[in-house]
């Protein structure tokens, strides 16, 4: 078991690690994958940037492709940070695909805002929307999904009401067009160049299932999987990412309203999470996690029991397709 105090256990040789991706990605690439360059697809956020400049760094400029695939709730300033990015890898081929003309013909707006006004039955078009979770440390209760409504007259107050399992189920399901839709025209990108494809997920949230299974889940190599959210920062300093990006708070980038990663999902903010989740890999109680993490106990502990359920709960997101009978392995 490793321990340490908060701020040293997750800190790492950067240059070497940076060399050491590189390496692993080239190597895949060429003897397992057999494809001639990269498709990243850039967010404008930290996890998508670092594995941009990985990239560069494996295979050189010339054979990645950035693609950048916006849509209608999309952030202002997403196209602007993910522009950025490319520049300061050097990457020229740059894609622009605004994929909100395939959301519509889904009926991914649509589908959603009936299952938000089936929450609450105001809710119309210039409306704005976002779901949120309570945090996870302050009590034992059932946390629920919530969504938040906010009316399109100016200074009017948001709405904030419990989300019904049909509810959250349909905002889910329609949300999820997005990540499959921008992993469609990767795959795309990637057949037409003889490219293999890129996936983004940290540590934590490939630990998490925080990905959509066939969408931003799916990818030829993941190459920061690995890594914990903060390690990521690290090695975004080191690769030159830029300070806009490497200051910019997490986000989901997915709902009409400005969303943390933290209210949507995790329910704490990365750094402790990923303190969280380093002491319970390392086989700490959560009476040895407090000097870890700088909760107290109780909160350790319902973090464990958290991260526990979510793993049980995603577990499906992880797995291949069932097979029903035995069939022996083509490849090997």
């Amino acid at each position: 078991m490793t321990t340490g105090t908060q701020g040293d256990v997750l800190k790492i040789d950067v240059k070497r690690e940076i060399d050491r991706i590189a390496k692993e990605i080239a190597k895949v690439l060429g003897q397992d994958l057999k494809r001639r360059g990269l498709v990243v697809a850039l967010s404008g956020g930290i996890d998508s940037s670092v594995v941009g400049a990985l990239a560069v760094r494996a295979v050189g400029a010339g054979r990645v492709m950035g693609l950048l695939m916006p849509e209608r709730d999309s952030s202002p300033e997403t196209l602007g940070l993910s522009r950025s990015l490319a520049k300061s890898q050097g990457i020229e081929n740059v894609v622009h695909e605004d994929i909100t003309p395939m959301l519509d013909a889904f009926g991914c707006y649509r589908r959603r805002d009936e299952a938000v006004r089936s929450v609450v039955p105001q809710f119309g078009p210039g409306w704005k929307s976002k779901i949120v979770l309570p945090p996870v440390t302050d009590d034992d209760r059932l946390r629920i999904y919530s969504v938040i409504a906010l009316p399109p007259e100016p200074g009017a107050q948001p709405i904030k009401a419990r989300l019904t399992t049909e509810a959250y189920l349909g905002i889910l399901a329609a949300s999820n067009f997005k990540q499959r839709v921008r992993k469609t025209l990767e795959y795309y990108h990637a057949d037409r160049l003889n490219y293999a494809v890129t996936g983004t997920p940290n540590r934590l949230e490939y630990d998490q299932g925080f990905f959509v299974k066939l969408g931003d889940g799916a990818a030829d190599v993941k190459p920061i999987a690995h890594l914990y959210k903060t390690q990521v920062y690290a090695l975004a300093e080191a690769l030159g990412v830029p300070a806009e990006i490497r200051q910019r708070p997490p986000t989901t980038d997915t709902y009409s309203m400005p969303q943390s990663q933290e209210e949507f999902y995790f329910s704490l903010p990365y750094n402790l999470m990923d303190l969280c989740l380093y002491a319970l890999n390392q086989g700490m109680t959560p009476q040895e996690a407090t000097a870890v993490t700088g909760l107290k106990a109780e909160q350790v502990e319902r973090v464990y029991r958290d991260i526990a359920q979510t793993r049980a709960s995603t577990r499906y997101l992880h797995l291949r397709p069932q097979l029903v009978g035995q069939v022996p392995e083509i490849h090997t």
